[in-house]
C-alpha cells in the first residue's frame, strides 16, 4: 500500500530501526566522507572533547535517512524534499550503538500551487538503546494526495 499526504496526521508516525552501528562502519564512512581524528584514530579520539571513538554527524544522518527510508519513504508517495530545515547533534554516535529513529509529524498542509501534493514537515530524533537522544533533525516532505483528494 502506498502511504499518501492522508496518512500523514500531526502527531506520532512511528518509531524504526534498531540499526546495529560498528566500529568497522564508523571507520569506513570517516575514511570515506569526514577524516577527522575523533572519527578514525581511537588515541587521537580519547584526547577528543568526546572522549572516545565517535561517528560523524554526517554519518549519523545518513543513518536517520536510511531507517526513514527503509520505515517509510520508500513506501509512501514521495516526491522528494526541498531541503532540511534544521539539523542538530547532541551527543556522539558510538561504536556498538544500537539506534532507533523516532519520526513525528509537525505539520502537513496542502500545497497552494499544486494541490494534487502535500507538505509533511517531520521531526526525526535518532536515539541510542539507552534513550539518549543523538541527533534531531527537521524536514520537509513532498507528498503526494490520494486521487480525487485536491
Amino acid at each position: 500500500m502506498t502511504l499518501t499526504f492522508e496518512d500523514f496526521p500531526p502527531g506520532r508516525f512511528g518509531t524504526f530501526g534498531p540499526h546495529h552501528v560498528t566500529r568497522d562502519e564508523i571507520l569506513a564512512f570517516a575514511a570515506e566522507f569526514d577524516p577527522q581524528p575523533m572519527h578514525l584514530d581511537e588515541d587521537a579520539a580519547a584526547k577528543s572533547m568526546l572522549r572516545g571513538l565517535s561517528g560523524s554527524g554526517w554519518h549519523l544522518c545518513s543513518l536517520m535517512m536510511r531507517m526513514m527510508a527503509d520505515g517509510f519513504i520508500t513506501r509512501a508517495a514521495s516526491l522528494g524534499s526541498p531541503g532540511v530545515d534544521e539539523v542538530r547533534w547532541l551527543s556522539p554516535l558510538r561504536p556498538g550503538d544500537d539506534l532507533t529513529l523516532e519520526v513525528d509529524v509537525l505539520e502537513a498542509r496542502t500545497s497552494k500551487s499544486r494541490p494534487t501534493l502535500g507538505i509533511v514537515k517531520f521531526k526525526c530524533t535518532a536515539r541510542n538503546a539507552a534513550g539518549q537522544a543523538l541527533a534531531e533533525m527537521t524536514s520537509p516532505i513532498l507528498i503526494k494526495r490520494r486521487e480525487g483528494a485536491a
